[in-house]
């Protein structure tokens, strides 16, 4: 995946962030090699055991300090309002709920605080769209969790984030696998209430 092209989504993704950062479902330590040394350190977050103790091993070469620890995009293991920025790469069409997991990286985010996403999404072409409907009960069981027709952008507008930054594309991440159309930008959590 990264040799056809997903290395490069990463750098672009991290580039610029700065401060403390969180990594939500950080899965084997992609992300990790391409932090920016503006970065001060990395919570990364995993569910899974395995690519958890994977991560854990990547950790230790990344140019900046990054922690991994077991939790979940709706549970994620840091205090309010911690994080300069909160990275979703690949996570929230997995998500079990979606609303669940933006609420809890509002929580951790501080106000005015940076959510940059890579994630792939529904299409926005009608016939496409409707098989990735089709196929997505059987997708989710097949891919770990993944719904293929999740309307992401809309989510993390709703949620409350200001979108300033989004580019779509398509991209396969493999031979002979489909095509997705795939997001990747910027969110601004909002200022605290007054």
């Amino acid at each position: 995946m990264n040799r056809r092209g997903a290395a490069g989504h990463r750098r672009e993704l991290l580039a610029g962030l700065q401060g403390t950062v969180i990594e939500v479902g950080a899965g084997e330590g992609s992300s990790f090699a391409y932090y920016p040394d503006t970065v001060r350190s990395v919570l990364a977050v995993e569910p899974d055991d395995y690519l958890r103790a994977l991560a854990s091993e990547k950790a230790r070469s990344a140019p900046v300090p990054v922690g991994v620890l077991s939790g979940m995009a709706e549970k994620i293991p840091a205090p309010d309002h911690s994080a300069d920025a909160v990275v979703v790469s690949l996570v929230l069409c997995s998500v079990p709920n979606q609303e669940a997991a933006l609420a809890e990286i509002r929580r951790v985010l501080r106000p005015e605080g940076t959510l940059a996403f890579y994630e792939h999404v529904r299409s926005r072409r009608r016939f496409t769209a409707a098989v990735e409907d089709l196929v997505s009960p059987a997708w989710q069981r097949l891919a770990g969790g993944c719904h293929p027709n999740r309307n992401t952008l809309d989510a993390i507008a709703e949620a409350g984030f200001k979108v300033v930054q989004n580019r779509r594309f398509s991209f396969a991440p493999a031979p002979l696998v489909p095509s997705f159309e795939h997001i990747l930008g910027r969110a601004i959590s909002p200022r605290k209430a007054s």
